[in-house]
């Protein structure tokens, strides 16, 4: 789940992204100050507005709202208020993080592309990479599935011509970071970065 606020760009409305795959179609409801966006095809629940945020919440974000326990029972709260029936399902685990490149392939449709493999901590995942400079044993950024990067997009699994990534390896342009260089290529840490911990832009 993603929560967004902007007061001056978007009005005193809280976006509250459910589902990470963006619905080709959609349906929606209106519940007092709540509308419910649904997938189509599905019907599953795809997205929330929270209008008339302010009176429910503080909220001094402008773009991405960090996820707290007492932000989400502020949300449910108001869900409750307005006879909305669904039980908020956060993910808090960290999803900038330490990673180290186990193991790099060529990608068996695309010259420019490669296939690594990736420990994040708590487990292996597979990620496609266009960066010249990734190779096996570095120690990188990785944004897990979930994340909001500074640019707005949301990674997502996904298919890369043909095969599955599940998650960014990041460069430090892509992660916002002051002088970030110009050319292209992977933020590579310090051999002595920690597999798994939290990443701080």
């Amino acid at each position: 789940m993603n929560v967004f606020y902007n007061l001056n760009g978007v009005g005193d409305v809280l976006l509250v992204q459910i589902a990470l795959t963006r619905p080709e179609a959609i349906t929606t409801r209106s519940q007092g100050d709540v509308t419910l966006i649904h997938d189509e095809a599905t019907g599953e629940l795809a997205a929330i507005n929270l209008f008339k945020a302010s009176a429910y919440m503080k909220v001094e974000a402008a773009g991405e709202v960090e996820l707290t326990e007492g932000m989400v029972s502020q949300l449910q709260g108001a869900l409750l208020k307005n006879d909305v029936d669904f039980k908020l399902d956060v993910d808090f685990t960290p999803k900038f993080v330490v990673g180290h490149v186990l193991k790099k392939e060529k990608h068996p449709n695309a010259d420019k592309l490669s296939v690594c493999s990736v420990d994040v901590g708590n487990e292996t995942v597979q990620i496609v990479c266009g960066a010249p400079n990734v190779d096996e044993g570095q120690k990188v950024v990785i944004a897990k599935v979930g994340a909001v990067m500074p640019s707005g997009m949301v990674i997502r699994d996904a298919e890369l011509r043909g095969v599955a990534s599940a998650g960014m390896i990041c460069s430090a342009k892509e992660l916002g970071l002051a002088d970030a260089p110009e050319e292209k290529g992977i933020l590579v840490l310090d051999d002595n970065a920690v597999v798994g911990k939290i990443f701080n832009k």
